[in-house]
């Protein structure tokens, strides 16, 4: 299995295909709907967002609280269909990856592939077990926001599947 380390480069991502199945050490901050549509409104009015979007990877993600002596709880996934109208303008701003569950769409396609970034899965339904890959969290921003505040978690072999590389091959063709 190939291991990825974060942060992403242009150069790391050219070397992806749909598909390929890989371990991820590094940063991975957690952003959900709300956090999309406030990063992207602070984008258009040139704001300066809580972390820097250049070469991260977005984890579309609302972890649940930390049980007695746990990093972290339940952090599967979410769909990420849900974050696609805000996705075009985050990569345009520096970000080149993203980890959810599920298909993208064409507008989203053509934004990775222009700014060649990347999209990742992982495992859906496995929470539970994906938050052992969590070393450490550390508050980022919006915690107005609840669950849906952003994260920085620090992630040893986390689990991905390209599902659509920076040429626009993808999985679900």
């Amino acid at each position: 299995m190939k291991k990825l380390t974060g942060p992403l480069t242009k150069a790391k991502i050219k070397q992806l295909r749909a598909g390929q199945v890989l371990s991820y050490d590094g940063i991975l901050y957690t952003a959900r709907d709300q956090a999309h549509k406030r990063m992207a409104a602070m984008i258009n009015k040139k704001q300066e967002l809580p972390f820097i979007l250049k070469n991260q990877v977005i984890y579309y993600c609302g972890p649940n609280p930390a049980l007695p002596g746990r990093v972290i709880g339940a952090c599967g996934p979410t769909t990420s269909s849900r974050m696609d109208r805000f996705t075009p303008i985050l990569l345009k701003a520096g970000l080149l990856g993203m980890v959810g569950k599920g298909e993208r769409s064409k507008e989203v396609l053509s934004a990775i592939k222009k700014h060649k970034a990347v999209y990742f899965i992982t495992h859906a339904g496995c929470g539970a077990l994906i938050s052992e890959y969590v070393k450490s969290k550390k508050f980022v921003g919006f915690g107005d926001l609840g669950p849906e505040a952003v994260f920085a978690f620090s992630v040893q072999d986390f689990p991905l599947m390209v599902a659509i590389d920076s040429e626009g091959d993808s999985i679900y063709d």
